[in-house]
């Protein structure tokens, strides 16, 4: 895969034919997969993590940290990679974080992390790939 964005679907259908049903799910639908389902929660090679919908850079692997929740964690995103939308899904007030090209949902954001930052972006690795 290179590092430039995949040419964007236009419709839902294209969409579904792109994605596998759990990516289609997530990034469409705003799912979440289940605690401690993801490869990605232990990988520790270098590499760029990307958008599984369009392509885009967005996390670093040297910002990824152990997080023991469940999901990979990062302590910082790519400039202009993401952006945020409150989240009052399921009785809680959260910070939605969302591909800045493509609008996929990836996670949530929270005020817990590590310095440098102090964040901690839980992302669902169904949202994620990884170029090494």
């Amino acid at each position: 895969m290179s590092n430039e964005p995949r040419e964007m679907p236009q419709t839902d259908e294209e969409w579904r034919e792109l994605l596998t049903d759990e990516e289609y799910r997530i990034l469409r639908e705003k799912g979440t997969e289940p605690k401690f389902s993801s490869d990605l929660i232990d990988y520790e090679g270098e590499g760029t993590f990307t958008c599984a919908g369009c392509g885009t850079e967005l996390f670093d692997s040297d910002t990824k940290f152990g997080s023991g929740t469940g999901w990979p964690s990062f302590y910082d995103a790519k400039e202009g990679a993401v952006e945020f939308e409150e989240d009052r899904s399921h009785g809680m007030v959260r910070t939605e974080v969302l591909c800045a090209n493509c609008g996929g949902h990836l996670g949530h954001v929270f005020d817990d992390g590590p310095n440098p930052t102090g964040q901690r972006f839980c992302i669902n690795g169904a949202a994620l790939d990884v170029e090494e």
